[in-house]
């Protein structure tokens, strides 16, 4: 086993600047890195839309390379505090005031990829939760950090890690890119069919009159509400088993969707639930979670994940949704899910949603009586459904493959990280990952 180092020893952890919020900006070149920006399991994330860009003076030394590893100090979100992430570009992103910039001291010899996966082990992560400062959002600061102990090995063998995890990453990486060229081809199949009416054989259709503009002939427009078998809202049920909450069953938040897109649960946690709600609640393949409460400012409400068989395939529990979500069931002799879901996509990236939205005490809400009741979906003719379905049901299915293959790559990853780190395993024995 390898022995144990004091952090402050090895690193310096720099503070990020105050950028003014006077210079903040919808688009630019240069965007302000904040606690966002980061997974809770560590590495960067993008958040287009979102951004925070910079159009004041900014100080040359807080102006981020690539390679650079950052840690978040802030627990802007449950798990951020101590994640780490890898700068993808130079002169892109800026050092904001509640990141730390960590780098080798002088004379240290330190593969900063490697500073990267150790941060993200639990056992580096227990720590800093541990010194932490603040009740409501917890804090850390370079001295903190500094106090924290962890195996470090000889240059060579931190080298050989970094390969060896990076290679996981890497693979997880392509595969995530594959999924949002699947799903955007499904997406734009959507909107020349359904949006653009180019279907396949649209020139011997005739247009007529409607609510909506003109329509293609044979096609109808129903209230949502009209559409659906059984919508209900979730549940949250209770952290242990009693004799009042007996069912045990995993459920979905809408901080959980990202995930759910890709048929893993993430982190959705397994709670017990009464019989009576989890009966009509119980989640089934085609079913659409719908977010109907929390959001952001920069993040409306509305939010949908329809739910695939290799999501039910890879669990041991059944599923409902959470209290700030709704189960939806589309009625399928009137409308597949799959159309269904893509209309939701739809009006949430165009942000009609918005027009159900009402704000309350800083969370957001959703009326979704009044959606069922004033949302107009368009429904073309069942053979047009069913062969729309049969055209994008592959991609969506390659896609559902594909992030499968990413839970299983993670798991392994994060099942080598602490044992590669503390020396149990080998590195000279180990290969790395192929690609599938």
């Amino acid at each position: 086993m390898i022995s144990l180092q004091l952090l402050a020893d090895l690193i310096t952890i720099k503070h990020g600047y105050a950028f003014k919020g006077e210079f903040f900006r919808d688009a630019g070149e240069q965007i302000v890195v904040t606690p966002g920006n980061f997974h809770e399991e560590g590495g960067f994330r993008f958040r287009p839309g979102k951004e925070k860009f910079y159009a004041g003076p900014i100080p040359p030394d807080y102006v981020l390379n690539r390679g650079d590893v950052i840690v978040a100090m802030t627990e802007q979100g449950e798990g951020l505090l101590g994640s780490t992430a890898i700068v993808p570009q130079s002169d892109r992103f800026l050092h904001n005031q509640r990141l730390g910039l960590i780098r080798p001291k002088e004379g240290v010899e330190l593969d900063l990829r490697f500073i990267y996966y150790l941060f993200n082990t639990r056992h580096v992560r227990q720590q800093i939760r541990a010194t932490a400062s603040g009740a409501k959002v917890r804090h850390t600061s370079p001295s903190r950090i500094g106090e924290v102990k962890a195996p470090i090995p000889s240059i060579d063998v931190q080298r050989r890690i970094a390969s060896i995890l990076s290679a996981y990453d890497d693979l997880i990486e392509n595969n995530t890119r594959r999924i949002a060229i699947l799903e955007e081809m499904a997406r734009r199949i959507y909107e020349e069919w359904f949006v653009r009416f180019r279907f396949p054989g649209h020139e011997q259709v005739k247009s007529v009159e409607s609510e909506l503009g003109l329509i293609p002939e044979g096609w109808s427009i129903e209230k949502l509400g009209n559409l659906l078998e059984h919508h209900i809202g979730g549940g949250w049920g209770e952290e242990s088993e009693s004799e009042d909450f007996p069912v045990a069953a995993y459920v979905i938040r809408g901080t959980d969707i990202p995930d759910v897109r890709v048929s893993t649960l993430g982190r959705s946690p397994l709670r017990y639930h009464k019989e009576s709600n989890f009966r009509t609640r119980k989640l089934q393949p085609k079913d659409i979670v719908f977010e109907v409460s929390g959001g952001s400012k920069d993040q409306p409400v509305g939010r949908a994940v329809l739910l695939t068989n290799k999501l039910f395939q890879s669990v041991d529990q059944p599923i409902i949704c959470a209290s700030f979500c709704r189960l939806v069931r589309a009625n399928q002799k009137a409308i597949l899910p799959e159309l269904l879901k893509l209309h939701f996509e739809r009006i949430y990236e165009n942000r009609e949603i918005m027009r159900y939205q009402t704000q309350s005490t800083g969370i957001t809400n959703f009326k979704f009586t009044v959606f069922l009741e004033k949302e107009m979906v368009l429904v073309p003719p069942s053979n047009l459904q069913e062969y729309f379905s049969k055209s994008v049901l592959p991609l969506y299915d390659l896609a559902s493959t594909l992030g499968t293959k990413n839970t299983n790559l993670r798991a392994t990853r994060d099942l080598l990280l602490p044992k590669l780190i503390s020396g149990e395993l080998d590195v000279s024995t180990l290969p790395e990952p192929e690609a599938a």
